[in-house]
Formats: structure tokens, sequence, C-alpha cells
């Protein structure tokens, strides 16, 4: 027999997508016919599995945004090679509650005690899955291959004449390897110019400016009892920060029975929050699954896309997708309108006949068939039961208001029907029409993915528009969400700014400024600003030392998409080679050996922040829903397929 020669490889990233780069290498080393000889570096300055974001030891406030059946880290394909090791999140939940781990923390038994299927698990037991996973993979290592650890940075790669790598890690040290991993997860940002006005401003002032950031980075201590904040996004972020000042100083979310009040502490600030729309992220509906089952798309479907790719057509998302998504929207709002409220249709037989006739895609034009769907509405559904999809995502618009008071009244009012809404379910037509977004959103995935879509759709269409409305309505919190701040509000700890807010600051009063031109009254002010947004997940504006380094020595370059004007215009993500996907460089080739995997492929996949989906029994199944897993076992399979032959 002769010698094996080892393979060194460089995993930079040790979150969930690193971990799972991890969790592929050794369940395909262990497929070997012989011990595979496998050195594996796991490089990340956060505790290897949580990573960055899902710190085990972060606040319980932060609670994830899907459901205990939702994620995994462990895939479910049978056409994978099997795991070692590891179960969904669900399954773990489940058996920590008949048997506790020893290590679990009071903290952790306590939750995991009353934690449900469909209930919202915290960020923090979520992150001790993942280094349970862990652990559990570590104990079971196939032989010949062994795992480092670094807890540090790595600040650079640079590719040898011999075809290997020099990975230089913070305070001086390097790794020779053989490939590397680019599992980076969410990296620091550069302010945009007007956040950096705002933060030299503020310092100049003596004012308080919190950038984006990961909400378990904040400090939110320095933000005072008793003083106005502003707030700025009202999307995910919000709640983690609405949540830090509440019940994090010690309120108290009261049940009065028909509603939920608040009982203050004294400790909170005003918080005073704005947004474009007015008005935060819907909220979910309750549902037994992660899709509705009462929704099943007719039109946007993993058939239809074939047929674009059986035609050579690679599809627009104004004029091909969206269209077929849309129809699928309109009939789950109508087809759940007339089995929950029949009443509110004539004739609900015929209508729903009429309208599968009108909604049929033929080969009309787009204008045509929304013509046809008008007059059957017009001759069945009374106006004020007619879906006004625009108007799902901004709920404010076209209205006014007298007072500050007179929009927090709106908003809450607002809040309430949306938690109304989430609480029926299946039976809310609203929330179906959500719904089939829902749906849609993981066909578009694959069809951004696998066949792709034009350049010009993809920045006027798919980015343009789409993404904002769509997480404005699908990508929501927890229903107890909206009731918690409406009882906020109507305590008086919350109160709101309006639509397209215009943010500043007074020199004369030395404080922050924010209007909304549809508010009558003067501006809300404060000496603290806070901005309820992630960094932003944009290559060009990172202030990774890595990224940059990578950058500025061409290894890689951002991806240029070319809108119909025919103009450049610089993606989010990086240029990268069909998967597994290895970065283009500044001249147009590709390095072998270095490979991207998440959030630094959203020029190429749309929707990489979200986990791998487990499998739900009953459930329609995806091929979006593990693509980060089947992503990292390619990635895995092209690291091993070095292995010379024995």
């Amino acid at each position: 027999m002769g010698t094996t020669q080892q393979i060194r490889t460089a995993i930079i990233g040790a979150g969930p997508r690193g971990t799972s780069v991890l969790e592929r290498l050794l369940a395909h080393a262990a497929a070997q016919p012989e011990p595979a000889a496998l050195q594996i570096h796991m490089i990340d300055p956060y505790p290897a599995g949580p990573g960055h974001v899902w710190q085990p030891g972060q606040s319980r406030l932060y609670v994830m945004n899907t459901q205990s059946f939702y994620p995994t880290l462990i895939p479910e394909d049978p056409a994978l090679a099997p795991p070692l090791a590891g179960t969904t999140f669900n399954s773990w939940r489940a058996r920590q509650q008949r048997a506790p781990m020893p290590s679990l923390t009071a903290e952790e038994r306590s939750e995991l005690a009353t934690l449900g299927p469909g209930d919202f698990p915290s960020r923090a037991i979520y992150g001790r899955y993942l280094r349970c996973t862990l652990e559990e993979l570590l104990e079971r290592l196939p032989d010949g291959v062994t795992v480092q650890f670094h807890a540090l940075s790595a600040e650079s790669v640079v590719p040898s004449a011999d075809g290997t790598f020099d990975v230089g890690l913070a305070g001086g040290g390097s790794l020779r390897t053989d490939s590397v991993v680019l599992a980076l997860g969410h990296v620091a940002a550069r302010l945009n110019p007007e956040q950096r006005e705002l933060q030299s401003s503020a310092a100049r002032m003596g004012l308080r400016y919190l950038p984006p950031a990961v909400p378990a980075d904040v400090d939110w201590g320095v933000i005072p009892a008793g003083e106005p904040v502003l707030v700025r996004g009202m999307g995910l972020n919000f709640f983690d920060a609405m949540g830090q000042l509440t019940e994090g100083r010690g309120g108290k979310f009261i049940d009065a029975g028909h509603r939920l009040d608040y009982r203050p502490s004294g400790q909170e600030p005003l918080i005073i929050a704005a947004s474009r729309r007015g008005t935060p992220y819907r909220t979910k509906a309750a549902l037994k699954g992660y899709y509705p089952a009462s929704v099943r798309l007719r039109y946007l479907t993993g058939a239809a896309l074939e047929r674009f790719s059986a035609a050579g057509i690679r599809p627009g998302f104004d004029h091909d997708l969206w269209p077929l998504l849309h129809r699928d929207t309109l009939w789950a709002y109508y087809s759940t309108l007339v089995r929950s409220q029949p009443g509110a249709v004539a004739e609900p037989a015929a209508f729903l006949e009429a309208l599968d006739i009108a909604l049929r895609p033929h080969a009309h034009s787009a204008a045509n068939w929304e013509d046809a769907m008008a007059s059957v509405l017009a001759i069945h559904v009374p106006p004020r039961h007619r879906l006004d999809l625009q108007g799902l995502a901004a709920p404010l618009a076209g209205r006014s208001f007298a007072s500050r008071a007179e929009l927090d009244a709106a908003v809450v009012d607002y809040l309430m029907d949306d938690a109304r809404r989430s609480a029926l379910g299946e039976d809310d037509p609203i929330k179906m029409a959500i719904g089939a977004l829902h749906h849609g959103r993981a066909v578009l995935k694959t069809a951004v993915a696998d066949g792709g879509i034009t350049d010009e759709s993809w920045v006027a269409g798919l980015r343009g528009w789409f993404e904002s409305f769509v997480e404005g309505l699908a990508s929501g919190p927890p229903a107890m969400r909206a009731e918690q701040l409406a009882a906020l509000a109507r305590a008086g700890v919350v109160s709101f700014v309006g639509p397209d807010p215009k943010f500043g600051l007074d020199r004369h009063t030395g404080m922050f400024t924010a209007a909304s031109p549809w508010v009558k009254g003067p501006p809300a002010v404060a000496r603290t600003m806070v901005e309820a947004l992630a960094p932003a997940n944009r290559v060009s504006a990172n202030d990774s030392p890595l990224l940059k380094q990578l950058l500025a020595d061409g290894l890689v370059r951002p991806r240029l998409m070319m809108t119909a004007e025919g103009a450049p215009v610089q993606a989010t993500g990086l240029d990268v080679s069909p998967h597994p996907y290895r970065p283009v460089a500044a001249n147009g080739s590709v390095t072998a050996g270095l490979y991207v995997l998440g959030l630094q492929l959203s020029a190429t996949q749309w929707g990489t922040a979200i986990a791998a989906e487990a499998v739900q029994p009953g459930g329609p199944t995806y091929p979006s829903g593990q693509r980060t897993l089947r992503d990292a076992d390619e990635i895995a399979q092209a690291i091993l397929g070095n292995i010379p032959p024995r």
C-alpha cells in the first residue's frame, strides 16, 4: 500500500455554514473505502458551532423568527452521504425534554421544558443546539481525520505557486492548506454616507448614535431611562431593540384577558419608532407547519421553471415569474375568502370557476389576464372584500394624520388587526395570500440559483421592489410581537413617526430629529438614535480585513450586473463560478481550491441569510429548503476529490 498524502483545508468562519462544511467533510471521509488523511482547520474568533450570531450566552429575549420545527444543521437528503451524528433542531429539542444533557444550564432547561414544535426558540437555545451538534460530530471523527480550532480571525489568504494557500491569522501566525472555504457569515460593514455624517456629527455634539450591528453586540445600557430614543427601522432588529429596552429593563407584559397590557418598570426610554412604511413587518400566521397547508401553488411551480428551461428562456422577474406568483397569491386569497367567509362572495362556486379561467396563463399579455380578473371580481366580490396586494405592505399609504397621537392610535389598530389575523391562521384570506408569497419565495430561490434570471430583472424587479415587499409581509416576527408593541404604545412607552420619515440633526437644539410628511406637528427629537438594522451585506462595503485583502489582491471581485439600459451595477455579493461556488478573480480566472458559502453568495442566490429547512412530514419539500447543505456537500466532495489514487 502506498503512502497517503494528507489533505489540509481551512474553513474560515465556524458558525452554522462553516460547521455544515465540517459535517459534510466528516460524512464523506467516513464513506471513503479507506481512512482519509484529512486535516481540517476551523478559524473563527467566536465559538465554533454557534459562531457570532447564535452565541448561547446571549439574552433569551432575542428570539428566532422561525418555529422549532423549521431549522436544521443536518441534511435529510438520502442522496447525500449519511451524517455521522446530529439531528434537526426539533428532534434535538424533543430529546432534551426526554433526557436533558447534564451540561445544560438552568436557563436552558427552563426554556426547553415548555418549548413546543410550533414555538419560537431563543437564539441562545439554537446556539446551544449548534454547539451540541458540533460536539457530537467531534466525538465521531473518522479514522485519519483531525480537526483543529483557531479562536482568532483570518486576515489574509494568499495562493502559492504550488497550488496551496497561506492563511494569515491575527497575531502573525499562518497556516498552509490545500483549500480554503470562505464561510464568513455576517461581517462588519462600512457605514453609508448618511450614517457616517450622523455618527461624526453626533460625536461632535455629544449625542449617542448606535450604528447598524448584530443586536447581541449592542450595549443597550448606554440608552438612558426616561429619555426619548429614535429607532430607525421596524424589521426584525427593531423587535430585538424593543425587547431589550422594555422587558430587558424589568417591565412586564400582563395578560388582561381580551388583550395584552404592559407594566413599566420605570427604567424604559421613550422609544420613537420610524420606518419607510411607518409600521413594522406583518407577523407570522399561526400554522402547524412552515407553509400553510391549505395553499398550494398552481402557477409558479417547478414545472413552470422547467418549461422556461426547455424553451431556452432565461426568465425575467417582472415579465415571467411575478405574473405567475401574482396569480397564486390571488387564488390563495379568494379561495380562502370563499371557504372562510362564503357570504362575502356572490355565487361562490361560479365565482371560483370564473376566477380559475381568468387566472390561467394563456398566450395573452399580463394586462389582459388582469382585465379578465377585474371583470370577474366586479361581478362577484364587493370592493371591501377585494385584495389590495400592494396596500398590504403599506397599510398607512394614502393617509395623513393630524397629530402623532392620531398616528399612534392608527398603528395600534393595525397591530391588533394583524395579530387577530395571525391567530386565525389558515382561515384568514390575507394571511393565506401572504402564505402563497411565502411558498413562492421557495420556488423563486430555485429559479435564481439554478437557471438564473436576467440581470435587469434582478436589479429592477427581484431586488428593486419585490424583496422589500415580500420581506415586510412574509419575514415577520411571531404574532406576540404585534400584541407586545400595541401594549407598549398604549402604555406610552412607544410612539411612532409615520411613513417616509426624514432624519436629521438640529444643530441649534443639539438633537436628532425625525418627521413624516404625512403627520402634522413638530418633529420627534432625541439625544440618542439607534439604527435597528443589520450591518450591510455588501462585499464592496465590507470592513473585514480578509475580504479587503482578497479584493485588493484581485482574488475575488463583486459581481457586476447590467441594467435594462446597459449600465453596469455592482451587486451585493461576490462573482462566483457555478457550484461548487468558487470566487471569480479580478482578471476573470477562477482559483482552484477556494470556495464560498453563505451570505457572500447574495449575487448568485437569493435568500442566503435563511437557515436550512428541516423536512416537515406532510408539508411541501422545496429544493431550496436545504440548498445551503447541498452547497456544503458539493464543497466537501470537491475538497476530498483531491485525494490521490491509492
